[in-house]
């Protein structure tokens, strides 16, 4: 059986269910950025105010920051990607929280987290069966496919970066934007061979 156990021994789920605010906002902040690629075109620097939002901690700044993204985003529709994963994508951002409390971060973190295996799942050759994103969520990601696996583990990993405080946000950053140009490359791939 494989295992979806972190470094910790702790599943995604757990680790969620534990973590503070930061980490939180970090999860589902980490999660929408992976997934941008979805959207069809360079969105990079979309986020860039809301992770500097989170690395202050500054919650009025972070309700800010999601407004102006949202904006953006929104003027950006027209030229950006359609159909259900675009939509998903631009879902995530519009259920952010404004209010930097544990449990509204809580509860869109990890919505954003299962949204996320779910859009990195449907790219994933190796298909992926009912129920196994939430079993991988609970710590088993037996049958699971590169893709899937490999997001399951950044998730993951972002959590425990980020416990350990501000400067496990340049960890989280370099893990979203490692996890964008994988999706963008198994995207673009799979495009040329439509």
């Amino acid at each position: 059986m494989t295992s979806a156990m972190s470094v910790t021994g702790r599943s995604l789920r757990e680790l969620i269910d534990g973590a503070g605010e930061r980490s939180l906002a970090a999860a589902g902040l980490a999660c929408l950025d992976r997934c941008l690629p979805l959207l069809g075109r360079d969105l990079g620097d979309l986020l860039r105010p809301v992770w500097a939002a989170v690395a202050r901690g500054d919650g009025p700044a972070w309700g800010e920051s999601l407004a102006k993204a949202r904006a953006e985003l929104d003027g950006a529709a027209a030229r950006a990607g359609e159909g259900d994963p675009a939509q998903a994508v631009r879902g995530m951002l519009a259920a952010a929280p404004a209010a930097w409390a544990a449990g509204d971060l809580r509860a869109w973190a990890d919505a954003c987290s299962a949204t996320a295996l779910v859009l990195h799942g449907r790219h994933d050759p190796a298909g992926v069966p009912d129920g196994l994103v939430e079993r991988c969520r609970a710590g088993d990601a037996e049958g699971a496919g590169p893709l899937l696996a490999g997001e399951l583990r950044r998730q993951q990993a972002v959590l425990e970066a980020v416990a350990h405080g501000p400067t496990g946000l340049r960890r989280a950053r370099e893990l979203s934007v490692e996890g964008g140009r994988v999706l963008r490359a198994v995207v673009s791939r799979r495009a040329r061979t439509a």
